[in-house]
C-alpha cells in the first residue's frame, strides 16, 4: 500500500515537473523595459570601497541594439543615466507593425562617460560587448521587465595597457604569448 502511495506521489510530482516546462512561453506583452546602473569603480581605493563604494554616474549613456534573425538592425535607441546613475528603456515588440521583436537578439552596452575622470570603459557585466537580453526579471501585463547587472566606467589609472604596445615598444621575447 505505501508504495502505491509513492508511486502516485512520484508520478504526479513529475507531470508537474513537466508541465512547468512545457508551460513556459515568451511574453506576449506589447513593450520590454530594459533598466539598470552605471557606476564609476576607481582601483586606487582600498578594496572594500572599490568593490562596494563604487559612485553612480550621471549623465552617461547606454545604447540598444536589437537585430532580426537576418541580424539586419531592427531597433536601436539610447538612454541618459539620472543622478542615481539609472537608465530606463521602453520598446515597443512590434516592428514595422508586422513584425515582433525578439529580445533575446537585444544587447544593451555601454557609450559613454561625462564624468572626465571616470570614462574608460570596462566589460564588467558586458558593458563594453554587450548584455544580451536572456529572461524577464519581472513580466506583468504591459510589459516584460529586464534589470541588467551594473555597468562600470574606471579611472585613467585602473586602464589595464594593452600587451601588444607595451611588448612592441620594449621589444619582449614573450610578446607573442601576452605576457609581460
Amino acid at each position: 500500500m505505501g508504495a502505491a502511495v509513492a508511486l502516485i506521489f512520484a508520478a504526479s510530482v513529475l507531470m508537474g515537473c513537466t508541465n512547468l516546462a512545457q508551460g513556459y512561453a515568451e511574453p506576449a506583452s506589447p513593450e520590454i523595459r530594459v533598466a539598470g546602473k552605471v557606476l564609476c569603480q576607481d582601483c586606487t581605493q582600498p578594496w572594500n570601497q572599490w568593490v562596494i563604494g563604487a559612485k553612480p554616474i550621471q549623465g552617461s549613456i547606454v545604447s540598444i541594439t536589437c537585430m532580426d534573425e537576418r541580424r539586419r538592425v531592427v531597433h536601436y535607441a539610447s538612454d541618459v543615466t539620472d543622478q542615481y546613475g539609472q537608465f530606463d528603456f521602453s520598446i515597443n515588440v512590434n516592428v514595422y507593425g508586422h513584425k515582433k521583436l525578439n529580445p533575446k537578439l537585444c544587447k544593451a552596452r555601454l557609450v559613454s562617460s561625462p564624468d572626465s575622470d571616470c570614462n574608460v570603459l570596462t566589460d564588467f557585466a558586458h558593458g563594453q560587448t554587450g548584455v544580451s537580453l536572456s529572461w524577464p526579471t519581472s513580466i506583468l501585463e504591459d510589459y516584460a521587465k529586464y534589470t541588467l547587472g551594473p555597468f562600470y566606467f574606471t579611472t585613467q589609472t585602473c586602464q589595464k595597457p594593452e600587451a601588444s604596445a607595451y611588448n612592441s615598444q620594449y621589444n619582449n621575447a614573450y610578446a607573442n604569448n601576452g605576457n609581460y
